[in-house]
C-alpha cells in the first residue's frame, strides 16, 4: 500500500449520542471510497466497524474501532466511537489522536445528553469540530431545531455550512453555502446546480453569516472584508481552518448517511479544509520541550488503545507524533525503559490487519506483541527521552464485587481481569482487604455487562457479582471506661496484664482529658480516614513503658475489626490511665490482649455510632425527567441539594448513600429511555439511621457466630 505524507492524512473521530448514525456513516464514507462494494447495515450486524461478535448482538458500537478511506489524494483514519455515557474512555482515548471531531446529530431529536458528554471533552482537548446534521430523511427530521440546539449548547461559532432543501421523506437536496450552490444527490450520484430562485435569499442570509463568523477570528480577513464587502471561497476556506485549530469555529453540513446522501462534500471539507497533524499546536512532552509533526523528526509513538485479540495476542493501537516508522525498528518505552522491537506495522479496518512497511508523522497504525508497553506509554528511538501527556480517564461510577464459581479458578479469573484492565483503563480492579472481596470498578451497567461476557465468552469462566459491602466506619458519641485482666496460667509462665482505659470521640484541637496525668500522647493518621490519638497517663509505674506499645497494638487491631460490624474504626482518643502487672507472667502478648478487650468494652458503653460513606451524585437530564429522577433518588434516601438549568438540560446534585446506589445506572437509563449520564464522587461519612444501624449490627452478630 501507498504511504501518504503527513500533509495528506487527517484523524478524525466520529462522535455523539448513541443512534446518531456514527458507524452507518464510517460504513458510508468507505463504500463512497470504494473500498468496499455495497453497504452494511447496523441492523443486520454487516458493517466493517462493528465488527466484533458482541456489537453485533446488540446493535450498537461498544468498542472504538478503527479504519480508514481514500478521498482525492488523501488518506482519512476514521475512529467510530460508542455512543453511551458507560463507554466514554473509548471516545477519550480516540479525542487524544484525532486532529478533528466530527459530532452527529439526529435531526428527529436534536441535541441528546450523549452530545454534552462528547462536547465537555472535546474543550479540555481542544479538538478542531465539525457538526453534522444526520437522518435529515427522517419523517421527523427538524434542521432548524437541530441548529437552533447546537448553537445553544455549544456556542454561536456553530455556523452552517450547508441546509436541507426538502428534509423528510425524500430528502436528496442541500444548499451548500460555502460553494453556494445546491447538490442534488439521487442514486449515489451528485448533481451540481444553481440555487433557486426561492432559496437565494436564505443562502445569500447564511453566506453573509458564515463570512462575519469567519471574518471575525481573523483581523487580516476582517480587514479584507472590510475593504471589498466580501471574502473569496478561498479565504474563507484559509479562515475556517485557522479558525477550527483554535476551536473558535464550528462549521455545521446536512447529511443522511444511510442513503449516501452529503457524505461526498463533507470528505472533500475534510482533506481540503480540516487540519492535518502537522497543522495542529505542536505536542509538549512531560518535560516542557516541543515535539513537531513531523517525518524527518525523531521516531516518536504514542499507545492510545490496546486490543487483546484471541490466538493473536495484543494488538497495540498507536500515533506517530514524530518521524517515520519502519517495520523492524526498535523504540524504547520511555515509561517502563523496555526495548520493543515493532515486528510487523499494520493498517487496522475493523477486523482485518494490512501489512504496511512504514508509517510517517501524523498517522495511526498498530503493532503486535509488544510485551512491556502499555496504554498511555510512549516509545522513542534509542538515545532520547520523549514521553508525552497520558490519557485521564473518568474515575468509576459503578462498583460490584465478582468471584469464581469453581474453585481453584481464583488465578484464571486474575489473568483474565488483567487482560481487560490493559485493554481498557476505565476498568479498575481492586482486591479489598477491607471488605475480604475482589472488586470491579466500572462506568456503570452496561459497561459492567460487557466485562462479564468477556469473562464467559472470551475467557471462558464461570462467575458471579454482586453488590459489595459496604466500607461502614464505626465511632463513638461519648466517653466510657473499662478495665480488663488478661491471666492464663498453663504449668509453667503464665501470661498476666491488666489495664485500665478511658475512650472518647476524637475532636481536632481537644483539650487534655480531665483527671487524668498525661505523660505521653500520639496522633495517629489511620490509612481509612480518620484519627486515633492514644495517652500514656499512667503514674506510678503500673505498667511499664515498655508494655505500652502492645496495648496499643491491641487497640488497632480492634480498630481494624470494629465491635459492631467487623468495620474500621475512627476519631478515637485513648487514654490508658492505670492497670497492673506481674513480674513473672506479664509479657507483650497479654497486654495486647488486655488491650484489646478493655478498648472493646469500652466502646460497647461509648454510646457507638455507625457511619456510611456518602457520595455527590450529578445527574444531567432533560428537564422534563427531572421529576423522575428526584423521585427516585428519594426512594434512595438522596438529599437534592441543587438544581441548575445547563442549556436545554436540567443538573441534579443530590448526596446519596452509597448503599442505595447498587443498580443506578440501569434504572436511570430505564426512566429517562438513556437520555440521561451521572457521575458520583464521595463526599463524606454520616451517620447510618437508627433502625438501619440496628439491623446492620443484628446482621454481622448472626453472621458471626455462622462462623464460629
Amino acid at each position: 500500500m501507498a504511504t501518504f505524507d503527513t500533509n495528506h492524512v487527517k484523524n478524525i473521530a466520529l462522535l455523539g449520542h448513541a443512534g446518531s448514525g456514527k458507524t452507518t456513516l464510517a460504513e458510508d464514507m468507505i463504500f463512497e471510497a470504494g473500498l468496499i462494494d455495497r453497504m452494511g447495515t447496523v441492523q443486520d450486524g454487516t458493517t466493517m466497524s462493528d465488527y466484533h461478535e458482541l456489537e453485533r448482538e446488540r446493535g450498537n458500537s461498544i468498542f472504538s474501532s478503527l479504519l480508514h478511506t481514500k478521498w482525492d489524494g488523501y488518506k482519512i483514519n476514521i475512529l467510530d466511537t460508542p455512543g453511551y455515557d458507560d463507554f466514554v474512555g473509548e471516545v477519550i482515548s480516540a479525542l487524544r489522536v484525532a486532529d478533528t471531531g466530527i459530532l452527529l446529530i439526529n435531526a428527529a431529536v436534536g441535541v441528546e445528553v450523549g452530545a454534552d458528554l462528547v462536547w465537555d471533552n472535546t474543550e479540555k482537548f481542544k479538538t478542531p469540530m465539525i457538526v453534522v446534521i444526520n437522518q435529515l430523511d427522517h419523517e421527523s427530521a427538524d434542521y432548524d431545531k437541530s441548529l437552533r440546539e447546537a448553537k445553544s449548547h455549544f456556542g454561536s461559532n456553530v455556523v452552517a455550512i450547508q441546509y436541507p432543501v426538502n428534509q423528510g421523506i425524500g430528502f436528496n437536496e442541500i444548499i451548500d453555502i460555502l460553494h453556494m450552490v445546491m447538490y442534488r444527490f439521487t442514486n449515489g450520484k451528485t448533481e451540481e446546480l444553481p440555487i433557486p430562485e426561492n432559496e437565494k435569499e436564505r443562502a445569500d442570509a447564511m453566506h453573509k453569516e458564515l463570512i462575519e463568523v469567519v471574518a471575525s477570528n481573523d483581523e487580516e480577513l476582517m480587514e479584507k472584508y472590510f475593504e471589498l464587502g466580501e471574502l473569496s471561497e478561498e479565504d474563507l476556506k484559509y479562515g475556517i481552518k485557522k479558525a477550527m485549530i483554535h476551536h473558535d469555529l464550528f462549521p455545521l453540513f446536512c447529511i443522511s448517511a444511510k442513503n449516501n446522501i452529503g457524505s461526498t462534500r463533507l470528505m472533500g471539507f475534510i482533506d481540503v479544509v480540516c487540519p492535518s497533524a502537522n497543522e495542529m499546536p505542536a505536542q509538549k512532552t512531560i518535560a516542557g520541550d516541543t515535539l513537531i509533526c513531523d517525518a524527518k523528526g525523531p521516531a516518536c509513538i504514542f499507545i492510545f488503545k490496546v486490543i487483546s485479540e484471541p490466538h493473536v495476542g495484543e494488538l497495540s493501537l498507536f500515533k506517530v507524533y514524530s518521524g517515520t516508522i519502519k517495520a523492524g525498528m526498535e523504540l524504547v518505552n520511555e515509561n517502563t525503559g523496555a526495548v520493543e522491537k515493532l515486528n510487523q506495522l499494520l493498517l487496522v479496518e475493523g477486523h482485518n490487519r494490512i501489512n504496511v512497511n512504514e508509517l510517517v508523522a501524523g498517522d495511526i497504525g498498530a503493532t503486535l506483541k509488544l510485551k512491556n508497553t502499555h496504554v498511555n506509554n510512549t516509545l522513542h528511538e534509542k538515545g532520547k527521552n520523549l514521553e508525552l501527556p497520558k490519557i485521564v480517564f473518568p474515575s468509576p461510577n459503578m462498583t460490584v464485587y465478582i468471584e469464581s464459581v469453581k474453585k481453584g479458578e481464583e488465578e484464571k479469573l486474575s489473568q483474565a481481569l488483567h487482560s481487560i484492565r490493559e485493554e481498557d483503563d476505565t476498568v479498575k480492579v481492586e482486591v479489598s482487604s477491607e471488605l475480604k472481596q475482589t472488586l470491579i470498578h466500572c462506568q456503570g451497567e452496561l459497561h459492567l455487562a460487557i466485562i462479564k461476557w468477556k469473562i464467559e465468552h472470551q475467557y471462558k469462566l464461570e462467575v458471579v457479582f454482586g453488590q459489595p459491602k459496604i466500607p461502614y466506619r464505626e465511632t463513638i458519641r461519648k466517653m466510657a471506661e473499662s478495665n480488663y485482666r488478661h491471666k492464663k496460667q498453663s504449668g509453667g509462665s503464665g501470661q498476666f496484664g491488666e489495664v485500665y482505659m478511658r475512650i472518647e470521640p476524637w475532636q481536632e484541637g481537644m483539650p487534655d482529658p480531665a483527671g487524668l496525668n498525661v505523660r505521653n500522647r500520639e496522633e495517629y493518621n489511620l490509612e481509612w480516614g480518620g484519627k486515633l490519638a492514644f495517652y500514656n497517663c499512667i503514674v506510678g509505674g503500673a505498667i511499664d513503658n515498655r508494655f505500652l506499645p502492645s496495648i496499643l497494638k491491641g487497640v488497632m487491631e480492634k480498630m481494624q475489626t470494629g465491635p459492631l460490624t467487623g468495620s474500621y474504626v475512627r476519631d478515637v482518643r485513648v487514654c490508658v490511665y492505670d492497670g497492673k502487672m506481674h513480674p513473672v507472667d506479664s509479657n507483650d502478648i497479654s497486654f495486647k490482649i488486655a488491650g484489646l478487650q478493655a478498648f472493646r468494652q469500652a466502646f460497647g458503653n461509648a454510646d457507638p455510632l455507625l457511619l456510611e460513606p456518602v457520595y455527590l451524585l450529578e445527574v444531567i437530564c432533560l428537564g422534563d425527567q427531572t421529576g423522575s429522577v428526584i423521585n427516585d433518588l428519594q426512594t434512595r434516601r438522596g438529599i437534592v441539594e441543587a438544581i441548575e438549568t445547563e442549556g436545554h438540560f436540567q443538573k441534579i446534585l443530590a448526596y446519596v448513600p452509597l448503599a442505595e446506589m447498587h443498580g443506578y445506572s440501569s434504572a436511570l437509563r430505564s426512566f429517562t429511555k438513556g437520555r440521561a449520564k451521572f457521575s458520583m464522587k464521595f463526599h463524606e461519612y454520616t451517620p447510618v439511621p437508627y433502625e438501619l444501624q440496628k439491623t446492620l449490627i443484628e446482621e454481622y452478630k448472626k453472621q458471626s457466630k455462622e462462623e464460629e
